[in-house]
């Protein structure tokens, strides 16, 4: 794994020092922030490959900072937080999440969890005969650059929404059920539920509609979901 550089955000100066510390012994380049807005200017300073975010903050809240850094970006982000609710977790997956953990947390765990986002974030665990373009209809996925196209126009896609598209893709007669959606897109999550699979799905056919393809993915009722023809949009 190539050292990432990761933006650290959390208003509690022990906790950032904590997290900086442990990722750069793993390697990594860091930069923090104390507060949402703070993150805000030095993402767009320094576009880091990776950011965790804090959800209990005065002022900007990570939900806050979550929804403007996802107007620009699709970097991957992982969630703090002190309270251990499903809601929390829901939403912030909803959001455009990577993962979430709870605080108190161990320092290897947040590591090793880092670790796992930017391999799939980067592409780095796909297999070599994954390296050839996909494409049906309109739509085409380069997994090796982890870009997705309507037509000639790019469409910008967070990690998990390119993995179950790129599954589809793969095998574009298959009818994938919400589980098996679930351990395509978040292999190391443990705290993702079907709400937020269907979440993603909505989310995948509003980008890919608003780019000029309405039909890419089609439901199956009582089952699942499957590729659709990816006609363009008349």
């Amino acid at each position: 794994m190539q050292p990432a550089s990761i933006l650290v955000v959390d208003d509690d100066p022990a906790i950032r020092s904590v997290i900086t510390f442990a990722l750069e012994k793993a390697g990594h380049r860091t930069r923090a922030a104390g507060d949402g807005r703070e993150a805000l200017i030095l993402f767009a300073a320094e576009a880091p490959d990776l950011v965790v975010l804090d959800i209990g903050m005065p002022e900007m809240d990570g939900f806050a900072a979550c929804r403007e850094i996802r107007k620009t970006s699709e970097a991957p982000i992982l969630f703090l937080s002190a309270r251990d609710e499903e809601i929390d977790r829901i939403l912030g997956l909803e959001l455009g999440g990577d993962d979430y953990v709870t605080k108190p947390f161990s320092p290897r765990e947040l590591v090793a969890r880092v670790a796992a986002i930017l391999k799939r974030s980067l592409g780095a665990s796909k297999p070599k005969s994954e390296a050839r373009r996909l494409g049906r209809g309109v739509v085409s996925l380069d997994p090796d650059g982890y870009r997705t196209f309507v037509g000639e126009r790019p469409v910008a896609l967070t990690a998990q929404e390119f993995a179950i598209l790129r599954a589809l893709m793969s095998r574009p007669n298959q009818v994938f059920d919400r589980r098996r959606i679930l351990e395509t897109a978040w292999p190391d999550a443990i705290h993702v539920s079907d709400r937020t699979v269907d979440s993603h799905i909505r989310n995948i056919r509003a980008k890919l509609g608003a780019a000029g393809c309405a039909t890419a993915i089609e439901t199956v009722h009582g089952v699942g979901f499957r590729l659709g023809p990816c006609a363009a949009a008349s």
